[in-house]
């Protein structure tokens, strides 16, 4: 079957982005980028952006390939090519001085010092630039990152779950079994492992002890996917969660509390306890019965320390979490589950 040049190189792009996924929650506040080296429709050697701080996936690709580039040769990369120093040196330098002669990108760096200019440096070099290609699907891919450039947040996606009366729990206020196996299947790969984050409120986790994981992640093409999880936030201003807490006994490091910034100095001993055991706690403020969301978000997509800060995040809490987001604001994606 003959397949035309724009098929081959979306194509191309979409492998990029299935390698970039490689990176989710290692790269922080950044950009999640694969890149291959084609010649003659094949795969000559592919990277990923694959941690904070580190090379990005075209320099680190270029700088391990030691053979020779041939003009035909074509750079693929879902993102577009920076040209701006910053903790690592432009990638458009590394492009130019290899010799690579076309390049085939996704679409363009919503980072004001990017924006279009590492796609002029390369023309300016000679270099034929193809692209954007698969622009709208490169940009949802990495939408946290877009959402962090444009309106200095996180992506923030709701997951709903109610019943086809419209009901979110039980009569008595209780938690409620809605989704079946199947939806929960469809959560954990296209929601959960798709996210930085899983965020709860408190009585989600005193009523249904969640694990907040990805265990029923379905197999699919992006390479770590089933050995993927997010990191759990949960809102507590009074630190109430329960000490036994699946959250705070698996993976505990993966698990973050956030804490009303005026809480009791009588409740320090808690805060110490927990980040003995690996838990992160962060206390933000906390006013007229919520958390100042605005504070919140911008404290998640700021690096401090070993953190590395996120881009987006899956808001699975109650009704009450759910709207102190819409009310903010704070709503990118609303995903409602219907179930029996």
């Amino acid at each position: 079957m003959y397949l035309s040049d724009d098929s081959i190189h979306e194509t191309l792009i979409i492998q990029c982005m299935d390698l970039a996924s490689n990176g989710r929650r290692k790269v922080g506040n950044g950009a999640m980028v694969g890149a291959l080296l084609v010649r003659e429709n094949k795969i000559i050697a592919q990277d990923w952006h694959r941690e904070f701080g580190a090379d990005h996936a075209e320099a680190r690709l270029l700088h391990l390939y030691k053979e020779e580039i041939q003009p035909s040769d074509i750079l693929y990369v879902n993102l577009e090519p920076c040209c701006h120093k910053g903790k690592t040196p432009p990638c458009t330098d590394a492009i130019i001085e290899r010799g690579i002669r076309r390049v085939c990108y996704g679409m363009t760096d919503p980072d004001r010092r990017n924006a279009g200019k590492g796609i002029e440096v390369l023309k300016s070099a000679g270099v034929k630039v193809i692209g954007p290609v698969a622009r709208a699907r490169c940009e949802y891919f990495n939408r946290g990152f877009v959402s962090l450039r444009s309106k200095g947040r996180p992506w923030v996606t709701i997951k709903q779950a109610r019943t086809s009366d419209g009901r979110t729990a039980s009569s008595d206020g209780l938690s409620l079994k809605i989704t079946n196996a199947s939806q929960d299947q469809w959560s954990h790969t296209y929601l959960r492992s798709r996210h930085d984050v899983i965020l709860v409120g408190v009585e989600t986790v005193v009523q249904d002890n969640p694990l907040l994981d990805t265990r029923f992640v379905q197999n699919n093409s992006q390479l770590e996917a089933k050995y993927y999880q997010p990191l759990r936030i949960i809102l507590d201003p009074s630190l109430r969660i329960p000490a036994s807490s699946k959250v705070l006994t698996d993976r505990p490091k993966d698990t973050m509390v956030i804490i009303s910034d005026t809480l009791p100095s009588d409740r320090d001993r808690v805060c110490d306890e927990l980040q003995s055991r690996g838990v992160s706690i962060l206390r933000v403020p906390f006013e007229n019965g919520t958390f100042i969301l605005g504070d919140l978000l911008h404290r998640l997509a700021e690096p401090n320390g070993d953190f590395h800060g996120i881009s987006s995040i899956l808001v699975e809490g109650g009704d009450r979490t759910w709207k102190s987001f819409q009310e903010a604001g704070c709503m990118d994606e609303n995903v409602v589950l219907i179930g029996a």
